[in-house]
């Protein structure tokens, strides 16, 4: 089945290509979840909770092409975790104003994917949110304040207290950035 017939199947509520678009994407958007709360159980009720909305919105969506039901399914992933953090007020952020930016440089390459996963995992949730906000979500300042209802400036700031502790539990594990 393709994804474009899928969509259509959906759009009639096939119980068939719900599951082949749920069988399709829900590893991924399970990631995308526990990127953003710590906990497996909170992150597959969100990730079914996401693919309960994604389901129940359907005819609003238009399929472009390969990539754009991922992309849909991901913001709505991303704003059931910012709903779910509000809600448990574990979005804890300190305004300090506008922050330099700081850049990474050094060779990551001793580190895997796993690794760099279970470090981010143990930021506090408004740095760790921020962070993947922007470095993966790839959402500017702006628009993150905006979805978090915080300023810019604490928006960078977060960014930069989660770069810098991810640092330094880089120079602990001795990977020399």
């Amino acid at each position: 089945m393709t994804e474009q017939k899928a969509i259509e199947g959906c759009k009639r509520q096939d119980r068939i290509s719900q599951k082949y678009l749920f069988d399709t994407y829900s590893d991924g958007m399970l990631m995308v979840c526990l990127r953003y709360v710590k906990n497996l159980p909170d992150a597959e009720e969100l990730m079914l909770n996401g693919f309960y909305s994604f389901f129940k919105s359907i005819d609003r969506f238009v399929y472009n092409d390969k990539g754009s039901i991922g992309a849909w399914l991901k913001k709505i992933m991303v704003n059931e975790c910012l709903m779910f953090l509000r809600k448990k007020n574990e979005l804890r952020m300190v305004d300090e104003g506008h922050a330099e930016e700081i850049g990474v440089d050094g060779d990551l390459s001793k580190i895997n994917a796993r690794e760099i996963f279970q470090l981010v995992m143990t930021l506090p949730s408004g740095y760790r949110t921020v962070f993947n906000l922007f470095c993966l979500e790839e959402y500017t300042h702006k628009e993150i304040a905006k979805m978090l209802g915080i300023t810019e400036g604490t928006s960078k700031s977060q960014l930069n207290k989660a770069r810098l502790m991810l640092q330094k539990m880089l120079k602990e594990k001795q990977i020399v950035l």
